[in-house]
């Protein structure tokens, strides 16, 4: 299937490993011109080199650096279609020592840049024939997972907001989706398993393995293209069925 991507212009962001350093790999491939933007400068760069992309090295939990990368992008490339957010997550706690500060720093981390990167973009998104926002989060969202108690309060406001925005943007023929991942082989799987992943993480998946980052991106390729022109305010559940619950 040809996605129509050519020429379209990607921003991903927390791209310089992991599933969105993937998803950007995909973009690139099709012929998109994508934009890789995360904190660690020379990983970033080296990875864009590779790839033909643009790195914008930036923080985006700083309030004024998601405008500054949409605005580096639009100034490179003339415009903007795709905007894919993505970020590292809220440090563990369990329920009963989550704090209002760790609450505080949790919607800092993951939910207000994305907040201040769809305000930053959305301008130029409704100048793309075929605007597309996508976020990804986690299957956790419907299945709190265990000692992740800040990111069970705050990552639902993720799919909650961009429902909502889904239907606003709906007429402007913008589409906004969710990627919730399920247990996906990046290379930060061997940091918390250096003595191997436990057989059983597998066994419990109805597919009965990790799923790699290319079959995860392939899918966010799919949903930023002009092919998914009709699908908007869904959650993509991409974990070989580990989520069951059909609520």
């Amino acid at each position: 299937m040809n996605l129509e991507l050519t020429g379209k212009t990607a921003l991903v962001s927390g791209s310089s490993s992991g599933m969105g350093l993937g998803v950007a790999e995909v973009l690139a491939a099709e012929g998109a011109n994508v934009v890789m933007t995360a904190r660690r400068v020379d990983v970033l760069a080296g990875h864009a080199a590779r790839l033909g992309a643009h790195a914008v090295p930036a923080d985006l939990s700083r309030p004024d650096e998601p405008a500054r990368v949409v605005a580096e992008t639009v100034a490179r490339f003339g415009g903007l279609d795709i905007v894919l957010w993505n970020s590292g997550g809220p440090r563990p706690v369990n329920a009963l020592g989550l704090t209002a500060e760790l609450v505080v720093e949790a919607a800092e981390l993951v939910l207000l840049p994305l907040v201040r990167l769809v305000q930053a973009g959305v301008g130029h998104l409704r100048r793309s024939p075929s605007g597309r926002i996508l976020a990804i989060t986690t299957n956790g969202v419907r299945e709190p997972t265990p000692r992740m108690a800040a990111s069970n309060a705050v990552r639902p406001g993720i799919h909650g907001y961009l429902k909502t925005l889904a239907a606003e943007l709906g007429p402007d023929g913008i589409t906004v989706n969710t990627l919730a991942p399920g247990r996906i082989a990046t290379p930060r799987r061997d940091v918390v398993y250096p003595d191997g992943v436990p057989p059983h993480l597998a066994a419990e998946i109805p597919l009965r393995r990790w799923g790699s980052v290319r079959e995860f991106a392939d899918v966010a390729a799919f949903l930023a293209s002009p092919r998914a022109s009709y699908v908007t305010g869904t959650t993509t559940y991409v974990d070989g069925g580990l989520t069951r619950s059909a609520s």
